[in-house]
């Protein structure tokens, strides 16, 4: 299983949203900057996401997924568990 690194808070909807989907998935190892508690993670977030500022930012190994909608569309289209490598590979 890839490295799974989100940038959140607290309080974002989207957060929860995003950290629900994995749990679904049985992802329950992830390493998890909180904004509101380590504001100092805000820059290195910006620069790794391309100028992004909203949270959550979701990386996956060395594919930066976006934000909650962006890991939502990749499993509506069933790219989701290939990404996680839980999908078996031929």
């Amino acid at each position: 299983m890839p490295h799974i690194l989100l940038y959140t808070m607290d309080h974002c909807p989207y957060c929860k949203r995003a950290k629900a989907l994995l749990l679904e998935k049985g992802i329950t190892d992830w390493e998890e900057y909180d904004l509101e508690i380590v504001p100092e993670k805000r820059g290195e977030m910006i620069k790794r996401s391309n100028g992004r500022r909203t949270v959550p930012q979701i990386f996956i190994g060395n594919t930066h997924v976006g934000g909650a909608d962006d890991l939502f569309k990749l499993e509506a289209a069933g790219r989701l568990d290939r990404l996680l490598k839980l999908e078996p590979q031929f």
